[in-house]
């Protein structure tokens, strides 16, 4: 019996020891466990706040992207056209009056104006046939209506099948000056409607925006 009881208590020790290390483990696990899943959270919230960042960013570029694509859109926007460099339609014609962008008028218009050179607005125009064939062709080709400028669309718009002999008789022109009184354009220092350059003082480069119109006494 003495022998048998020994044993039970050795077992009894054994089981209780190795209890006591198995729950110590245990602990030991969750709480490792414990201190990995901190290490995640604090990981997890460290990207989330890395992405926050990045998101903020993108955010910052897209929004400055949008600005300078919206900028870009009003420059487009703007009453611009190509300058006029055509040399022999600059000397030929530049001569007597100055040289209007060809976008302003439809082709149709230009035919008729240079068909008509023996009274050109009462004067007749001494051009050889060559020169005049050649400013038409540039005339011609770029027109109003052959024009992507939104200027030029603006001008067609208002045309409709209309097709003007001057320029101060486009529809969308007169509109854009009509709150100016007629005398104004009587000045001595601007003489006519005609006169684009004395008001538009950024004409020659083909830039008509509003922002750069000085209108002289």
């Amino acid at each position: 019996m003495k022998k048998n009881t020994i044993h039970i208590w050795i077992n009894f020790v054994i089981i209780f020891a190795l209890m006591i290390n198995g729950s110590f483990f245990i602990a030991q696990a969750d709480d490792h466990g414990k201190h990995n899943n901190g290490k995640l959270y604090q990981k997890f919230m460290h990207d989330d706040v890395d992405d926050d960042d990045h998101d903020d960013d993108d955010d910052k570029k897209r929004k400055h992207h949008r600005r300078k694509n919206h900028d870009s859109d009003d420059h487009h926007e703007k009453n611009t056209l190509p300058p006029v460099p055509d040399p022999l339609y600059i000397n030929d014609c530049g001569g007597c009056h100055w040289a209007y962008p060809p976008d302003l008028l439809p082709a149709g218009s230009w035919d008729k104006i240079l068909t008509g050179f023996e009274d050109h607005f009462g004067e007749p125009v001494d051009i050889d046939p060559e020169s005049e064939k050649a400013i038409f062709e540039y005339l011609k080709t770029n027109a109003a209506d052959y024009s992507p400028g939104k200027l030029s669309s603006k001008i067609m718009r208002s045309l409709g099948n209309q097709t003007p002999l001057r320029i101060t008789l486009v529809p969308y022109i007169l509109k854009e000056h009509h709150e100016i009184e007629p005398d104004v354009f009587k000045r001595e220092s601007i003489g006519s409607l005609s006169n684009c350059i004395a008001c538009h003082t950024t004409a020659e480069k083909g830039d008509f925006d509003d922002d750069n119109v000085s209108i002289p006494k």
